[in-house]
């Protein structure tokens, strides 16, 4: 393969991308997007990491963007954010991760997030 044919993969790749992250309906018959609007910076870091997490394939950009919105209508950016943050360090060890797994609130907010998440991604046709 030619250097100059993988390059337009590549960008052919990245617009793809770039389409589904950035992308807005053509015409007002179809839906208006998620609820709550998300940083960009914040949704393609999602996207990124469920990409990362189901076998490392582009092929499941549409899922994994569909799991962001789906979020979105669920949770603020503010209440997505701490959830995350506890879902995600609540496996730390020590004393430094005491505060993401000890408390009830931690416990808690953690568990509902990875139920929810867990759900919009069977809802959007990702395997766990």
């Amino acid at each position: 393969m030619t250097m100059q044919r993988l390059c337009q993969q590549s960008t052919l790749g990245f617009m793809a991308i770039a389409l589904v992250i950035f992308g807005k309906p053509a015409s007002g018959d179809e839906d208006e997007g998620p609820v709550h609007n998300y940083p960009t910076q914040a949704r393609v870091e999602y996207v990124n990491e469920c990409i990362a997490k189901h076998d490392d394939s582009l092929a499941n950009v549409y899922q994994c963007s569909c799991t962001i919105d789906r979020i979105a209508d669920v949770l603020t950016y503010d209440e997505f954010v701490n959830a995350i943050t506890f879902a995600r360090y609540s496996g730390l060890p020590g004393e430094g991760g005491a505060v993401f797994r000890d408390s009830d609130e931690a416990k808690s907010t953690a568990k509902r997030f990875r139920e929810l998440e867990k759900q919009v991604q069977r809802d959007c046709g990702l395997k766990s």
